[in-house]
């Protein structure tokens, strides 16, 4: 039997692993935000007159952090309030917005998007604004029955 050239039978070996990961008990489908679901939250917001310029990056930077931790960013600007250092510190390993106003669009337990709302006249009315954004999305899915 001839023996197989090195860069062959390493590209067998990683095919057959492929081949061998690819069962159905090692890969997950993940839910993800459609443009149409999108779409759908985008509705639920309006964009304020007089907002200050910033607000877009702001409201950028507080959905991607309700989104990469998974949960509103009123609790992690409240731990900051209450002088927990530790949660600034964070910053310094990814880039984070811990203000209110951020709230993650879930589906089942998992994240599909978020949104982030900058410009209100408060805080408070951020978090309600991207908390009704969100609904808009969780109410239709579940009128569908998802």
């Amino acid at each position: 039997m001839t023996a197989l050239p090195r860069s062959l039978a390493l590209s067998l070996a990683l095919a057959l692993f492929a081949a061998r990961a690819a069962t159905a008990g090692d890969v997950t489908t993940q839910p993800t935000l459609t443009l149409e679901g999108a779409k759908r939250v985008v509705a639920g917001l309006e964009r304020l007159d007089g907002s200050f310029p910033a607000s877009s990056d702001v409201s950028i930077g507080k959905a991607r952090t309700a989104a990469n931790f998974g949960r509103p960013t009123r609790g992690m600007e409240e731990s900051i309030n209450k002088n927990r250092p530790a949660l600034a510190a964070v910053a310094a390993v990814t880039a984070f917005t811990p203000l209110q106003g951020g709230v993650p669009i879930m589906f089942g337990k998992a994240v599909v998007g978020a949104i982030g709302v900058s410009g209100a006249e408060s805080a408070q009315q951020d978090e309600e604004i991207a908390i009704a954004g969100a609904g808009a999305l969780q109410n239709t899915a579940t009128t569908q029955g998802r």
